[in-house]
């Protein structure tokens, strides 16, 4: 359990009506699991709005709901926090609510359009032949230490991406290895992790259905490495033309 004061540390607030001394105990953006004590984020996704179902959230008991237009109506009890952006908001949530685990680990992030799973999974298993107790978050499974998870995203929400993390703290890992895809980097689901390091394969014309036109899908690798804090260090595979382009500023 966390105070909703405490996990909206660093998130960007344009209005609160509401306690935010209030307790919570879960964190999510599908209001179909919401339950009592649990804040739910109104985030604006490709196809649903989140915002249409902040009414059915404050049924389900919603305590909080964190959203970037507040509703017509507030119910009383409930805190409403508006924010600029709930993507950004509900990464950010989620980092403090899981106790910031991605700082408490050795976290490498491997983005490109091919190899994200061989070299994730190769790092894991030299890593693991070194005597690390390793992670891995790849587009065919989770392993923490030994425990194999099956996977339903190349890159999971940022909930449950800080989930595994803290799982991963908890088990004793001490290095871990994931897949960034571009629709994490530009859908803010690594946001507000900390990465030891970056990886970079390649890139080919792919993906552009989502992205639109090639420079935005080069904008999109090259958003991670621009997050990348100053310790971290990036890899990047020489041979492919636009690799530079990532170490750029």
């Amino acid at each position: 359990m966390k105070l909703l004061k405490d996990i909206l540390y660093a998130v960007r607030l344009e209005q609160v009506e509401g306690s935010t001394n209030t307790a919570i105990e879960r964190i999510t953006f599908d209001s179909r699991q919401v339950v009592p004590f649990t804040a739910f984020v109104a985030v604006k996704g490709t196809k649903v709005d989140g915002h249409a179902f902040i009414d059915q959230a404050v049924e389900q008991g919603a305590s909080a709901i964190i959203c970037e237009v507040l509703p017509a109506k507030l119910k009383e009890g409930v805190t409403y926090v508006r924010v600029p952006d709930a993507t950004d908001a509900l990464a950010v949530l989620a980092t403090n609510y899981f106790d910031h685990p991605s700082k408490q680990l050795k976290l490498v992030g491997i983005t490109g359009t091919n190899g994200k799973t061989s070299v994730a999974t190769l790092l894991f298993r030299l890593f693991r032949s070194m005597g690390h107790k390793c992670g891995l978050i790849s587009t065919v499974e989770t392993r923490i230490g030994q425990r194999v998870i099956s996977s339903t995203h190349t890159t999971p929400d940022s909930v449950r991406l800080n989930e595994l993390l803290a799982d991963m703290v908890e088990a004793g890992v001490t290095h871990c290895f994931m897949e960034v895809s571009s629709h994490s980097v530009v859908q803010r689901r690594v946001a507000g992790l900390h990465f030891t390091g970056g990886v970079f394969t390649n890139i080919t014309h792919d993906h552009l259905d989502y992205h639109g036109t090639f420079a935005e899908y080069i904008k999109a690798k090259k958003g991670f490495f621009d997050a990348l804090p100053a310790s971290a260090f990036a890899l990047v595979n020489a041979d492919d033309a636009n690799s530079g382009v990532m170490l750029q500023n």
